[in-house]
């Protein structure tokens, strides 16, 4: 935890954004817009980084940020809500310092298991995949929410659907949308939108 707090570079400003108070944090791996409110990111953004790394996450654990009301473990227990890595693990395993980054609460979500753990996934190793074969992959990610999934018990709030739009040096930009329900067993190209 305290390598995050030293990576963060700063909370960049706090704004009225998005219908409420927002923070900026950019760290070495991501920026990411985060809603207090919400208990929630609203956007990610991360470079591909070590699209072949192999450190392992064997006993990480996710984890707080003291300057910034987080989602904590009560919202994901019991329940169908995974802790889903926005900025995924896998792209971030060149070693235990940078992988351990990821799992801070700014970069999960409320995501549903069968679509974190199917299409999600599968999206994730394409990301990798494309970064074996460009010198640079880009991903934006935004988080959509409205009254629709509503608040949990624990006051955090569950997004509605995750837009994905990734970019290459040398290709045009593809994105998706998908979701935040139990699409398991789709394949993730059917959520493709350009």
């Amino acid at each position: 935890m305290k390598n995050l707090l030293t990576l963060v570079v700063c909370i960049l400003f706090t704004y009225i954004g998005f219908g409420q108070t927002t923070k900026t944090i950019e760290t070495d791996i991501f920026k990411i817009v985060y809603s207090e409110e919400y208990r929630q990111p609203l956007s990610v953004e991360y470079e591909v980084q070590c699209p072949n790394g192999t450190a392992s996450r064997k006993g990480m654990n996710f984890y707080g940020v003291d300057s910034v009301i987080t989602s904590n473990n009560a919202d994901y227990k019991n329940n169908v809500w995974d802790k889903g890595h926005m900025a995924p693990a896998a792209a971030f395993n060149c070693d235990t310092e940078t992988l351990r980054e990821t799992f801070s609460y700014l970069n999960c979500a409320l995501q549903h298991q069968g679509l974190n753990r199917g299409p999600w996934k599968e999206l994730e190793a394409f990301e990798r995949n494309l970064a074996k074969i460009h010198p640079l992959v880009i991903v934006m990610i935004t988080i959509h929410f409205d009254d629709e999934m509503g608040l949990l018990p624990t006051d955090a709030r569950v997004p509605t659907g995750f837009t994905k739009k990734i970019l290459t040096g040398s290709m045009d930009s593809v994105a998706f949308h998908f979701p935040n329900s139990n699409v398991a067993g789709v394949d993730w190209q059917e959520f493709q939108i350009y």
